[in-house]
């Protein structure tokens, strides 16, 4: 890759395990490859599996919601039982059965984990729409005529956003340490291509001769997810309303 200070994937034995110097910051690996250049592209793999899993889990929890909140009836009994029944099993236990079927690799990822976080979507978006199908501007865009899917996409969904976004970023945050443990265990994006828990699970055996291969990872990890978890506060405290008074 261009823009890291070595190739990522570039084996040197000449190097290997070497500590943090001049010529490889944060030091190398088993193979001799550069812990700094693999670390900045296991965060393109991590952010760009985390954005596409979010934006799936959003769009159809989103769709599945907004029908059953809006709906209700039959429809919404259906969906709210397949829904609770997916919301039994813990979302980083749903996507390891998943990636049994589908195969561990990104998209597979990507599906397994955008499935498993969209039953809490789906809940989240039914709940707000609950609170919004008896306020009086959704009763004056019936009595106007307006079909009820011209009503839910343009006086229902926009007022989903809110929730949504601080429900999407706290999910950015989840998606990406559910990634590090499936990459840990060995159902992540296959090696060599690095991630940060295939990274982890990697360094194991050289605990006592090269801590840094398994420090440097994990501070990686938990400083995205800290910034990520302020960043969510500071949305919601701006998009609470409760909240804009003590700014």
């Amino acid at each position: 890759m261009f823009w890291t200070p070595h190739d990522p994937l570039r084996i040197n034995f000449a190097a290997r395990l070497k500590p943090p110097s001049a010529t490889y910051l944060l030091g190398t690996d088993e193979f001799g490859r550069d812990v700094l250049s693999r670390l900045m592209a296991g965060t393109l793999s991590s952010v760009w599996i985390s954005t596409l899993t979010v934006f799936l889990a959003v769009v159809a929890g989103t769709v599945l919601g907004v029908l059953t909140g809006f709906l209700r009836g039959w429809t919404d009994r259906i969906i709210m039982a397949f829904n609770n029944a997916l919301l039994a099993f813990p979302g980083l236990l749903l996507a390891l059965g998943l990636l049994a079927v589908v195969g561990a690799n990104k998209y597979g990822i990507i599906l397994a984990l955008g499935l498993a976080y969209t039953p809490s979507v789906t809940r989240i978006v039914r709940g707000t729409v609950l609170s919004l199908r008896e306020r009086e501007f959704i009763e004056s865009s019936r009595v106007l005529g307006n079909t009820e899917l011209y009503t839910m996409w343009r006086h229902v969904l926009p007022n989903c956003i809110a929730p949504l976004t601080v429900l999407a970023t706290s999910m950015f945050g989840w998606v990406i340490l559910s990634e590090s443990a499936l990459s840990f265990l060995g159902l992540g994006v296959p090696p060599p291509a690095p991630t940060w828990g295939n990274m982890l699970a990697a360094s194991r055996p050289f605990l006592e001769q090269a801590a840094y291969l398994s420090i440097f990872p994990g501070v990686c990890i938990s400083l995205t997810l800290l910034g990520i978890n302020l960043f969510g506060d500071a949305i919601r405290d701006r998009l609470d309303p409760r909240m804009r008074g003590s700014h």
